[in-house]
């Protein structure tokens, strides 16, 4: 059976009305809220009682090359790296975690000021230890080959400003709201954070960063998953990364992937066979291609998950801090799927 172009478009059309479609034919479930506290409550507890000796490993394999200059600093490297796990989780200003050093100093005589805790964002055997341990805790879980679901979306550098609500009142004010977001991005209001997902184990495969696009971000998602030498046997994304020049990029760099995507309104039949195949499928069964990309709604309920555990804002300038800072956020995510 051949597909037309315009049997996508008329599809699309009455997109909405197929996915309302699919929403009723679903079960509706109620959360239980006491099990799952107490599911919460239990996959902290692993999380803590795991964090120490799995920071202590990625530690013990770390190698930075080149010298240090400097005094050499108060604390070892894994010293620094839970203090910064901590300091994130904990959600305390760089002040207030250098005064609980102080606490800390009457066991350990340890005393740093909070523009060396500041520093560890930016501390290259620090970022080695967590980009180690992100490789060890996907180990621990056992994850190989993913059914990933991909999303993006903003962060806030400052507490003055929530990405949410700031993008709904630019959407008030002006038509054009993507050009007018682009202007507060220049002034560092806000980051670009991409984060692909396991949908088998909940964890985060790959993440990233940047000031200037989702795209940027998304690369950089998918370089660290290559490093990791991960495969990845599908993948759903959202409309944005609807287009060919994605669907190739994801067959160059991971063979034969499934990649399941929504179709836009101007969509055509013309591109590769993996393309094709996405839009025959769409075409002759859209309730079940439906219900497989709807899988990616895991990805907005673990952001929504992350800004639950560790806030909305990341409260760091520069951008190498900012990568840090998010990879912590998704650290802390996958410690808490480890049980």
């Amino acid at each position: 059976m051949k597909v037309k172009t315009k049997e996508i478009r008329e599809l699309t059309k009455i997109l909405d009305d197929v996915v309302a479609q699919y929403k009723e034919e679903q079960p509706t479930t109620k959360r239980n809220w006491r099990t799952y506290e107490q599911r919460v409550a239990e996959r902290l507890k692993i999380a803590f009682k795991e964090l120490k000796p799995l920071v202590h490993e990625a530690a013990s394999i770390c190698f930075v090359s080149g010298e240090t200059r400097g005094a050499k600093p108060a604390l070892t490297v894994e010293q620094r790296t839970l203090a910064l796990l901590m300091k994130h989780i904990i959600g305390k200003s760089n002040r207030t975690m250098s005064s609980m050093f102080v606490v800390f100093s009457l066991l350990s005589d340890i005393d740093v000021s909070y523009k060396t805790v500041e520093r560890f964002y930016s501390d290259n055997e620090v970022i080695a230890v967590l980009h180690n341990l992100h490789a060890l805790i996907l180990k621990k879980k056992g994850v190989k080959e993913v059914d990933g679901s991909g999303d993006g979306t903003g962060l806030s550098l400052t507490i003055k400003a929530h990405y949410a609500s700031h993008a709904q009142k630019l959407k008030d004010k002006v038509k054009n709201i993507e050009t007018q977001l682009k202007k507060e991005y220049k002034k560092k209001l806000f980051i670009y954070s991409f984060r692909l997902m396991d949908l088998k184990s909940n964890m985060y495969v790959g993440f990233g960063t940047n000031l200037k696009s989702e795209k940027e971000a998304f690369l950089e998602a998918i370089k660290m998953i290559e490093e990791l030498c991960i495969k990845l046997v599908s993948i759903r994304l959202d409309k944005y990364y609807s287009c060919r020049e994605y669907v190739k990029l994801l067959r160059e760099k991971f063979g034969d992937v499934k990649i399941t995507l929504l179709p836009k309104s101007n969509a055509t039949i013309k591109g590769n066979w993996e393309w094709k195949r996405m839009m025959y499928d769409f075409v002759t069964d859209p309730i079940s291609y439906i219900e497989d990309y709807f899988k990616r709604n895991r990805s907005e309920s673990g952001f929504s998950e992350d800004k639950k555990r560790t806030g909305w804002q990341l409260g760091q300038k520069r951008a190498d801090r900012i990568d840090t800072a998010d990879m912590l956020t998704s650290l802390w995510h996958n410690l808490h799927w480890l049980g």
